[in-house]
């Protein structure tokens, strides 16, 4: 069963969820990238999938989707999490977390702090958010743009931006921080973040239980469902079985 609701975050920001119910004793959150929500068909999907084997927890970054508030650039989303956590840590001992491009380095830097997360997933993620690529040039034309400006494309996508110019902190510098098991995956024809972010993210984690994969013809993040979603879920389920 799905259950909405609403959470507050330390600085007083509104946080809009879906949690998938089903009764399993591991749950796995979703953390969005930018420009999405929990409303997008793609991450609706996802959501289903892996609620065939786990409880699912997920919800807007403030500035996305029903979240209250603006965006900020990594700057302090890590809150959001954080709140999530809150909620989630007293009814689970065994939570995972899966964070897609820009969720992935608001989750990578949000695991510095004291939290529950025991498995972690990052997807597309960027070393450094100053130094995403975004090469439009190379976008697949069927796969990202026709997909993009259609109906199920569009749904659950938006941002109320805010200022971009707050200090942010360096996944790269955070990944060395994590102990718990870490899994990179990136699409192989990723044109918005190269495959080199994970290769150096994986490269500089501390976790002694890591994998990287770089899928063949992947695309970007959550666009990884468009053409190889019965690979990708796949992974994500057999990486949660093996380390929650």
């Amino acid at each position: 069963m799905r259950f909405s609701g609403q959470l507050l975050t330390f600085d007083n920001v509104k946080i809009s969820y879906y949690h998938y119910k089903s009764g399993y004793e591991k749950v796995v959150i979703i953390a969005h990238g930018f420009n999405n929500s929990k409303n997008n068909e793609v991450f609706k999907d996802i959501s289903k999938r892996l609620a065939d084997k786990f409880d699912v927890f997920i919800f807007d970054f403030r500035g996305h989707g029903q979240s209250d508030g603006v965006f900020s650039w990594s700057s302090k989303e890590d809150k959001d999490l954080r709140a999530v956590y809150n909620y989630l840590a007293p009814k689970y001992n065994k939570i995972g977390l899966i964070g897609f491009s820009f969720g992935a380095a608001i989750s990578i830097n949000s695991l510095i702090y004291k939290n529950p997360v025991k498995s972690f997933v990052a997807v597309s993620g960027p070393s450094d958010v100053n130094k995403i690529d975004l090469d439009f040039w190379e976008m697949d034309w069927q796969e990202d743009v026709v997909y993009a400006f259609s109906k199920e494309g569009r749904t659950g996508k938006g941002i109320r931006p805010g200022p971009f110019w707050l200090k942010k902190k360096k996944p790269l510098e955070s990944i060395r921080k994590i102990n718990i098991p870490v899994l990179f995956v990136h699409g192989s024809r990723d044109w918005v973040i190269r495959p080199w972010h994970s290769k150096v993210l994986y490269d500089n984690c501390s976790s002694k239980m890591k994998q990287i994969e770089i899928m063949k013809d992947g695309l970007h993040a959550e666009y990884l469902m468009r053409n190889l979603a019965d690979e990708f879920i796949g992974l994500l389920t057999k990486w949660f079985d093996e380390t929650l």
